[in-house]
């Protein structure tokens, strides 16, 4: 696939934070949490009764009031944010042939109620009394096809499947599209609808922060008092296009995509302790595909969602793979302010590091109060840090395995 470089020319978010890039980055600098008391359905019988969750969501805004009816909050969330990535890319006036216009989704649990739903219909007043219009939203690559009907783009509709990294691996799975000419651009990322059966699940595994009696509901990345991972729910994407057709149509470009690496750690879904393996070959190896050194990077987007071994795990990583630098590179964790988006988390990351980028600002950690003494990193928190950001290293690790790194650079 040679040289080709890929840039991110259009970007958009609907998440707790805000339902545009600017609303969004605006709260991510200034320390809001978007966690709120879940209002989508009942948490009474639950000990953690929070979530990331969005408020005021009316579809409409974006796709119009035709056709809409039947549609999943999952899909309508990325369908949603689609629009205002072709807006943002500036894409709207046909600029592509519809065959040179793809889609590709990082979706695994958003489609989850509206299965558990279509069934528990059908189990109980039997399958010809089940409504056909909802069907569709039952397949996991749901989400996908409706943002494609939507947008009308034909050249691909990919769903990526991958728990937690989903939509990094989307990125990626996007971007090495593009190398092989297959489209002119690529709209990818990742989406998650907030519902019960997952917050359940959740629950009952007790991996949710306050779940266990006596602790916490909060989200609070690499601090002591962390105790699980609080949900929430988001839409994010990223415009991807080769570096030569967006300089043909004079886009702007937000940033480069300078490289990525994967890894899937077996070990990881089977030991309390979490290893490190899986984690620091996904780092090496972006490290390695962008062609930069330890040095090179300027901040990293952690995947750090609360998680009493998961979070500190990653600083095991981290310091194996950078040494003493992991206590000089500013550190940021978005989720303790919008919560685990589980398949949006990394690209929600991604819209954050490509602001990072723009702004040279990096977003806090909120709710960091206890120090713990195997988290000591170079965190940022209290307030959002002002230096120079060339290069952000994010990271997207599952607890099932999978772990996946995305460097995002300053385009020059």
């Amino acid at each position: 696939m040679g040289d080709t470089r890929i840039v991110i020319t259009g970007i958009s978010v609907i998440s707790p934070l805000g339902e545009t890039k600017e609303v969004f980055w605006q709260n991510l600098i200034n320390g809001v949490s978007g966690i709120k008391p879940v209002t989508l359905f009942d948490v009474t019988h639950f000990n953690s009764k929070q979530a990331g969750e969005i408020t005021d969501f009316d579809p409409k805004i974006y796709l119009g009031k035709k056709g809409i009816r039947h549609i999943d909050r999952t899909s309508l969330l990325v369908s949603s944010a689609t629009c205002l990535a072709i807006k943002d890319a500036n894409l709207e006036n046909n600029t592509y042939n519809e065959d040179e216009l793809g889609i590709v989704v990082g979706s695994t649990y958003g489609s989850i109620d509206s299965i558990s739903s279509f069934d528990f219909q059908s189990l109980r007043e039997g399958p010809n009394y089940v409504n056909p219009m909802d069907f569709p939203n039952t397949v996991i690559n749901a989400p996908a096809s409706r943002a494609s009907i939507f947008c009308k783009a034909t050249g691909l509709s990919t769903t990526i499947s991958n728990g937690v990294t989903s939509s990094i691996d989307a990125i990626i799975y996007a971007s090495d599209f593009l190398k092989m000419g297959r489209v002119k651009a690529v709209i990818a990322g990742g989406v998650y609808g907030l519902g019960h059966d997952i917050f359940w699940g959740a629950h009952s595994s007790k991996i949710l922060a306050g779940s266990n009696i006596g602790t916490l509901e909060i989200s609070a990345p690499f601090d002591k008092r962390r105790n699980g991972m609080v949900l929430g729910e988001a839409s994010a994407l990223v415009v991807l296009e080769t570096l030569e057709d967006a300089l043909k149509r004079n886009a702007n470009i937000y940033a480069e995509v300078k490289g990525y690496g994967t890894a899937f750690d077996p070990k990881m879904s089977t030991s309390k302790e979490y290893q490190t393996d899986g984690s620091i070959r996904a780092i090496g190896s972006a490290l390695e595909d962008a062609k930069l050194t330890l040095h090179d990077i300027s901040c990293i987007s952690a995947n750090a969602y609360s998680g009493v071994y998961g979070d500190a795990m990653e600083v095991r990583a981290l310091k194996e793979v950078f040494g003493m630098r992991a206590k000089l590179i500013p550190v940021t964790a978005i989720k303790s302010m919008t919560g685990e988006c589980l398949d949006a988390s990394g690209a929600l990351q991604t819209v954050a590091a490509v602001m990072s980028l723009n702004t040279h600002t990096i977003p806090p950690i909120i709710n960091y109060k206890e120090p713990d003494p195997e988290c000591d990193l170079g965190l940022v928190v209290e307030r959002a840090a002002t230096v120079p950001v060339k290069n952000v290293l994010i990271n997207s690790f599952s607890r099932l395995g999978n772990c996946s790194s995305l460097i995002v650079s300053k385009f020059k």
